[in-house]
């Protein structure tokens, strides 16, 4: 009989907020031509004349604020769903970090362990890109490559509009949106340097062009977030004008997805928002662009600025919610 696993991945965390993990970390992480896609001596110049020298210890700083005592937000929250997700479907569910640790190859070798034979990929990236799932998916077969036995192979490639996450997310929000009665709700999405954008003919930056997420553009993470926004805001049955999305975690010197998070808040206050609330979907569980880029910095820019308050609505995280609709996303890949 067929022996099934979950291998559930995540882009990646240090080790420690530890200057040196952190190094480590981002040299891996920005290391990755499809993280950072640039002609490889441009990339390496980069990398190693601009970004490793000074960004470490900023980024190291920012870490230890979110940081807690068992580790990591983002591996606790991942580990934690991995294991309720295995009590709810009966198998073995391990996890992967595409930088960092536990690495992949280490979640495919405890799979093997276990005598699975087939296993189901799950990149915990709810919209699609190159940098994030493309390079997680890349890295699953570039280990499973060197194997000399390969299991099937299922995977799920993105899930930025299934129920399953919609009405987790929206679950998630709705308690904390009813208690904390917003003027306004932002969902704020990763950014991506425009270029990375399945966009052939530059035709996803045309006004409209992300309304619905159509066949020519299936792959364009803009419109999938904006196809998030829109299925979320249904499900929370938020009027038109009450919300809006926008595109944090940019690099200074390139063209990424607008409008600009930092940017927005300003528009935003300059409109007459004082209490605002802003949900963080590109994300499943909570980390450091939610906790410290959003729930810190943010929240300070929003308060310096005037505003009231500014209430970060959790990750779906480990939520029942969230792991009865990961079930059956993985149910509906095992029929």
């Amino acid at each position: 009989m067929s022996t099934t696993g979950v291998l559930l991945v995540q882009l990646g965390t240090p080790d420690s907020p530890r200057v040196g993990d952190v190094r480590r970390y981002l040299r891996e992480f920005l290391g990755d031509p499809r993280v950072m896609d640039m002609p490889a001596p441009i990339r390496l110049l980069v990398l190693y004349g601009i970004i490793l020298p000074f960004r470490p210890r900023r980024s190291a700083e920012a870490y230890e604020k979110i940081w807690t005592a068992d580790g990591s937000p983002l591996l606790l929250h991942t580990r934690s769903l991995a294991d309720a997700l295995a009590a709810r479907l009966g198998v073995v569910v391990e996890v992967g970090m595409r930088y960092g640790s536990p690495p992949i190859g280490a979640a495919l070798d405890r799979l093997a362990e276990a005598g699975v034979d087939r296993i189901v990929v799950v990149p915990l990236f709810p919209q699609y890109s190159s940098a994030a799932t493309g390079s997680a998916v890349a890295k699953v077969f570039e280990e499973l490559s060197a194997r000399p036995v390969i299991p099937a192979v299922s995977v799920i490639g993105d899930f930025h509009a299934h129920p399953g996450f919609v009405d987790a997310v929206a679950e998630v929000a709705r308690g904390v949106l009813d208690a904390f009665g917003p003027d306004h709700v932002l969902f704020s999405y990763h950014g991506l340097p425009e270029r990375q954008l399945d966009d052939p003919g530059g035709r996803c930056l045309r006004e409209g062009c992300c309304d619905e997420v159509r066949g020519e553009n299936r792959f364009c993470y803009r419109a999938q977030c904006h196809a998030t926004t829109a299925a979320v805001a249904a499900a929370l049955d938020l009027p038109p004008g009450s919300y809006g999305t926008s595109f944090q975690s940019r690099m200074a010197g390139q063209r990424w997805i607008e409008p600009y998070t930092d940017r927005t808040l300003v528009e935003l206050y300059e409109a007459g928002v004082r209490r605002l609330a802003v949900l963080t979907p590109s994300f499943v569980a909570d980390c450091l662009e939610t906790l410290e880029e959003i729930g810190i910095r943010a929240r300070e820019q929003w308060l310096d600025l005037g505003g009231e308050d500014l209430l970060l609505v959790p990750c779906v995280n480990d939520t029942e919610v969230w792991v009865e609709g990961l079930a059956r996303m993985v149910e509906g890949v095992l029929r």
